[in-house]
């Protein structure tokens, strides 16, 4: 180190805990379970009150988890409070096409069994992410949840950061971490802007039960308007993203349950069989957003308080998690040797890691909304083409499976399946 002396200058400060972790969704309570399993004290600030945030019956929000992320949640101990209500994903179909005609004559198909290490992914429900990380959360010895709370102010003195929360009661800590989503508290006072733009589309999001087995399939149809993901969960049912003109999601959302399945009928097809509404509804603008830093002085930032991007390849929740666990390891392995972890030469490791990885798959779902996205007839032909190429070349179409899973690039050792 550059200065020798700080890391014994800071072991004499006390703080309430070594991170305070800011938002209390999915990512938040993961790095809380990670960083605590490296034995660093946590203290964790959900604005939900306690129990809000338990759903005991089904309400249709799912998440794809890449095989990367399953291993992840295993080696912080909560898998097997998920396993038995997860969904294998074993096949992907990619298509492109227009509602009410089919998929086009070009289909990219995604076998699992190409690949050795297992699924692709799993669909799981949020309810039972959110119980089995609450579940771990409230069982580990060095993490202190607040619930009900949200933090309004943050100071950064030296090695120290105080931060205010609504209660009126202040804590300190080494380190805070925003895990707060797009609209970040934490990244807003700390100076850092974000860029973006809107892809004036908005995601309808419900869930079906048809009549026909989907045999562990996922499928995405790409539209002229945007893509329709049917994606595989227990039994007969199947959980929707359909993205469309904000225009036209406002018409239909505003639509009773029976019209919007007549709305969705023709788009769906019916390779299903019959299709009804399972569970609630939900709506959610489609934007890009990404922060123009990550860190900053004795700051952190993950997930969606990082990075927002678009739903069409089911990434958001994957690269929240890639950020925990590529955080959990630079922290924990600085702290190891004896560094301040807090310090910003460590946070700048952690940057540097995310940094290129977030770009590049922002840039590339981006590039694939842009490209499907509309009725350019040399486009179509274009696109046609090229999933037609990538289904007739069994290393490319690896590489996909590879990337689909969360396979590729330079993995943290929890998406690894390995401990810190």
């Amino acid at each position: 180190m550059d200065n020798p002396r700080r890391v014994a200058i800071v072991g004499f400060m006390t703080c309430d805990s070594d991170i305070l972790i800011a938002g209390g969704g999915l990512n938040g309570p993961s790095l809380a379970l990670a960083l605590a399993d490296g034995g660093l004290n946590v203290t964790l600030v959900d604005a939900a009150p306690e129990g809000a945030r338990e759903i005991r019956g089904f309400d249709g929000r799912c998440y794809a988890l890449a095989l990367a992320s399953q291993r992840l949640f295993q080696a912080i101990g909560v898998w097997s409070l998920l396993d038995d209500n997860a969904q294998p994903i074993l096949n992907v179909k990619v298509s492109d096409g227009r509602a009410g005609e089919g998929p086009g004559p070009f289909v990219m198909g995604f076998d699992h069994a190409e690949i050795e290490e297992g699924p692709t992914g799993y669909m799981v429900e949020d309810r039972f992410i959110s119980r089995a990380l609450r579940e771990a959360v409230d069982k580990h010895p060095l993490i202190t949840k607040v619930s009900g709370a949200k933090v309004i102010s943050q100071y950064v003195d030296g090695a120290i950061v105080t931060v205010g929360l609504d209660t009126g009661d202040n804590l300190t800590t080494r380190l805070l971490v925003g895990a707060d989503g797009r609209g970040s508290g934490v990244a807003q006072r700390a100076g850092i802007k974000r860029n973006g733009h809107s892809y004036h589309q908005t995601a309808l999001v419900c869930s079906v039960e048809h009549q026909k087995p989907h045999n562990a399939t996922a499928h995405q149809f790409f539209m002229p308007e945007g893509p329709l993901a049917i994606l595989p969960l227990p039994g007969n049912h199947s959980s929707i993203v359909w993205s469309t003109s904000d225009a036209e999601a406002a018409r239909i959302s505003s639509l009773n349950d029976d019209n919007f399945m007549q709305e969705l009928r023709p788009v769906f097809g019916d390779f299903l069989g019959e299709i009804s509404l399972s569970g609630a509804r939900f709506t959610y603008p489609l934007t890009l957003s990404l922060a123009e830093h990550f860190v900053a002085d004795r700051l952190a930032l993950i997930g969606d308080a990082a990075h927002g991007v678009h739903p069409v390849a089911g990434q958001g929740l994957n690269l929240g998690l890639r950020d925990v666990g590529a955080l959990a390891e630079v922290l924990i392995e600085a702290r190891r040797r004896g560094e301040d972890f807090a310090a910003i030469d460590v946070l700048a490791r952690y940057e540097q890691w995310r940094r290129w990885d977030t770009t590049v798959m922002s840039a590339g779902m981006d590039s694939v909304v842009r490209l499907f996205s509309n009725d350019n007839p040399i486009l179509r032909a274009a696109r046609g083409i090229g999933l037609g190429v990538v289904n007739a070349m069994p290393s490319l179409r690896r590489n996909f499976i590879r990337e689909a899973a969360g396979l590729t690039g330079d993995l943290p050792k929890l998406m690894q399946g390995r401990q810190i």
